[in-house]
């Protein structure tokens, strides 16, 4: 592929989470040069530029059809033409229109998880917190993988909104911590869960 990719691009966490594939396996598709040279380094950090998202869905989804050469041409033909409603290889046609809409409310619901956000130098020492708010976006998203449910965190936190719980976990798959772990919270009863990020998940299959 020659093509020139301009425009908005994501860090691999951040294409994880609007396509919901486990990060590991957003590298392991960028390590397998299923999305060609669309995949740039910049800052040293990777990154997969908006238009190739659905690339990743469609490498994902066709896993357990194709091998890796026939993943990669499929991919390819896709990033060549991103407009195609459909992409066939090796007698195989893929619908590609439900994949585009779940990247569009992928990309949706993380815009709106970052509105909720924001990151002050002077409120916690510039940790992510919810606008208006002293409550660490992370600290919240860690209740969720650590079991508690959305009523349990809202009688923890009643300054916040379903929505604003919702949000954490988004915003925590795309942003994690950085730095040092912080202290266990009181309202912490368990190990944390292994996140979707570092598990090998199984593609579905298209149907």
């Amino acid at each position: 592929m020659g093509l020139s990719y301009e425009g908005p691009a994501l860090s691999a966490n951040e294409a994880a989470c609007v396509t919901e594939i486990p990060l590991k396996q957003v590298h392991r598709f960028i390590d397998a040069g299923l999305l060609g040279d669309a995949v740039k380094i910049r800052e040293g950090v990777r990154t997969v530029p908006v238009t190739a998202l659905v690339g990743l869905k469609l490498a994902d989804a066709t896993a357990r059809i194709l091998t890796l050469e026939g993943r990669r041409r499929l991919v390819w033909r896709l990033l060549d033409d991103p407009k195609a409603k459909s992409i066939g290889e090796e007698a195989v046609s893929v619908d590609v229109r439900p994949m585009k809409r779940d990247v569009q409310r992928g990309l949706a619901k993380l815009e709106a998880a970052k509105k909720m956000v924001v990151t002050d130098k002077d409120v916690l020492g510039g940790t992510p917190c919810f606008k208006g708010t002293r409550i660490a976006v992370h600290d919240i998203a860690e209740m969720l993988a650590n079991g508690d449910g959305v009523p349990a965190v809202l009688a923890a936190y009643p300054a916040l909104n379903d929505r604003q719980v919702a949000a954490s976990a988004i915003f925590a798959r795309a942003y994690p911590r950085r730095g040092r772990p912080r202290r266990d919270r009181a309202w912490r009863k368990a190990e944390p869960r292994v996140s979707k990020e570092i598990k090998l998940e199984k593609p579905v299959p298209a149907s």
